[in-house]
C-alpha cells in the first residue's frame, strides 16, 4: 500500500478533491439548471461517501475517499484550492487537473492503486452524468446522458488512460 505520507499535503488535497473535480467536469460539460446541478453534485458526493463506507477499492483509494468524506461531513469545501476559469477554458483546466492527479498516483502508488483511483474518478463522473436528465421539455425527450456529457466522459477516460466502461 502507498501511505498518505508518500504524498505532500498539496498532493493529498488534490487526490481528495479529484472525484469532485470529475463530477464538476460533467456539470460544466452541459450546464442545466440549478436542479440538475444539485443532482449531479449530490451524485458525486454519494459516490465518494459510498466508496468510503464500502471500501474495497484498495487501501490508497479507500484512504482518499475516507478523508474526502470526512471533509464533507465537517462541511469543508471538497473543491478547496481549485477554481477553474469560467467559459471554454474550464474544461481544459479540469482535464489538466485530473491528468496531474493521474500522474501523481501513477508515479507514487502501485499500478492497482492507480487503476483504483482512475475507477473512482470515472465512477464519480458517470454517476454525475446519470443523475439528471438533460434537454427535452418537462422531461419529454430528455436524455439521461447528453452529448456534451458523453464527450466529457470520453475526454476524462482519455485523459486518465482509463479503459472503456
Amino acid at each position: 500500500m502507498t501511505p498518505k505520507t508518500d504524498f505532500t499535503d498539496e498532493e493529498w488535497t488534490r487526490l481528495k478533491r479529484a472525484p469532485f473535480v470529475a463530477g464538476m467536469a460533467i456539470s460544466l460539460a452541459d450546464p442545466g439548471g440549478p436542479i440538475e446541478a444539485v443532482k449531479e453534485t449530490s451524485a458525486t458526493l454519494k459516490t465518494v461517501v459510498r466508496a468510503a463506507e464500502e471500501g474495497g477499492r484498495g487501501e490508497l483509494v479507500d484512504a482518499v475517499a475516507s478523508d474526502a468524506a470526512q471533509d464533507v461531513r465537517e462541511r469543508k469545501s471538497p473543491l478547496k484550492g481549485f477554481r477553474p476559469a469560467k467559459g471554454a477554458n474550464a474544461g481544459v483546466e479540469i482535464l489538466d487537473e485530473l491528468r496531474e492527479v493521474n500522474r501523481l498516483v501513477s508515479e507514487k502508488a502501485t499500478p492497482e492503486e492507480a487503476a483504483g483511483m482512475r475507477d473512482l474518478l470515472m465512477d464519480a463522473a458517470q454517476e454525475a452524468a446519470n443523475a439528471a436528465k438533460e434537454g427535452g421539455f418537462m422531461g419529454f425527450r430528455a436524455e439521461r446522458v447528453s452529448e456534451g456529457e458523453q464527450r466529457m466522459l470520453d475526454s476524462l477516460r482519455e485523459a486518465l488512460g482509463a479503459s472503456s466502461a
